[in-house]
């Protein structure tokens, strides 16, 4: 009985990889089950051999570990066949280059063994640096050096939470990573909502940059070359720091998961178990979308593509049950309009935080996107 009790948990699991999680601790349950697939295909088969010894419930046992696997392998497919395609996207709008010295890139999009030997990563140390106080509170961003210890560009990291949670220690292995390509790392901390509405963290990447650009000598930054990545609402706030601020010096925006259409997102709110959508937007705009449109506009990094925008990399996954997919679809639609270099990298798999886990099938692929998108923005 507790064999097929395993058996029907695991193909209970395995629905969440097909369907859009119904709550938020199912949601947090799908991120873990589609970044760990392997662990989840080992488990299937081992339910599957122990019928060898055991015949009791072996017809439905056998079943539903079957299925199980199947639905826990088709991730690892899927992942296959859209890595197969980046390389090839990216080259498209983008030169293929290579700026680290020290370490090569990753060479491939997807490797089934990385998921259990890893990625190259040494930790790197950071240093907190403030950067600006407003009364009582100070801001700070994470400072991770280049490892060629030489003047080098510098990737501004910008963390996600609804605008109102998180910090600069979110996700922090692709900080190392980068660092350990040859890139400075910055990952900033920013006002949040509900005490600080919209623009205030677009200000606040301001401030960060205009400090870093200050403190260039100190932290050896090359101040010709900067690029913002943003995850979630982090994403929205880097795409509006790209294409408001008008910096020549940031070469490029990373786009993960991000709300870039708010207005059409508060007329289309998600699913409240999962992420009370109208709260959220109204404690960051300041407003209901009723009372005050204008301000969701204002808020939308979609309303600011032009054709001088920043080159862009959209990553979002067609699973995200927070943020929809369709904010991202929004974003592309109006940078062909507007002819600005860019990539999507949409991931049929993948939900809302799918790269917390650098090892994982969105986490590969992310990486990989992310680190040859940078090496081909910026300039030597």
């Amino acid at each position: 009985m507790i064999r097929l009790t395993i058996a029907v948990l695991i193909f209970l699991l395995s629905l969440l990889v097909v369907f859009k999680a119904p709550t938020n601790l199912l949601w947090r349950a799908t991120v873990a089950l589609t970044e760990f697939p392997h662990l989840l295909i080992i488990a299937s088969l081992l339910l599957a051999a122990t019928c060898y010894w055991y015949s009791s419930y072996k017809l439905p046992i056998l079943t539903l570990s079957f299925i199980s696997f199947i639905i826990f392998s088709a991730t690892i497919v899927r992942t296959y066949n859209r890595a197969s395609t980046i390389e090839s996207g990216l080259n498209a709008n983008f030169s293929n280059k290579n700026y680290s010295t020290l370490k090569k890139p990753l060479e491939t999009a997807f490797s089934f063994f990385t998921l259990f030997t890893g990625i190259d990563n040494k930790t790197i140390e950071y240093k907190s640096i403030p950067y600006k106080k407003i009364n009582d509170l100070e801001l700070s961003f994470d400072f991770y050096p280049s490892n060629t210890n030489q003047v080098s560009p510098c990737i501004i990291i910008i963390h996600g939470g609804s605008w109102r949670e998180g910090d600069s220690q979110q996700l922090p292995k692709l900080n190392s990573y980068l660092a350990n390509r040859g890139y400075n790392v910055a990952s900033i901390n920013y006002r949040k909502a509900p005490e600080y509405t919209n623009p205030a963290p677009i200000e606040d990447t301001r401030d960060a940059l205009n400090y870093i650009v200050e403190n260039c000598k100190e932290l050896k930054v090359d101040t010709n070359n900067f690029v913002l990545i943003g995850r979630s609402a982090g994403g929205q706030i880097a795409l509006l720091s790209a294409y408001t601020l008008k910096n020549k010096n940031i070469k490029g925006v990373v786009s993960i998961y991000a709300p870039a259409d708010m207005y059409w997102g508060a007329q289309h709110p998600g699913n409240k178990w999962v992420l009370d959508t109208d709260k959220v937007l109204g404690d960051f705009v300041g407003a209901s979308v009723k009372d005050f449109p204008e301000k969701y506009k204002l808020s939308s990094p979609v309303e600011f593509v032009e054709s001088t925008s920043t080159p862009t990399l959209i990553i979002h996954g067609q699973h995200d049950c927070m943020v929809s997919f369709i904010h991202s679809e929004h974003l592309q639609q109006k940078l062909i309009e507007n002819k600005v270099k860019h990539y999507f990298l949409d991931l049929p798999w993948a939900t809302h935080g799918c790269d917390f886990n650098i090892c994982g099938p969105s986490g590969q692929t992310t990486t990989y996107a992310i680190e040859r998108f940078i090496n081909s923005v910026i300039t030597q």
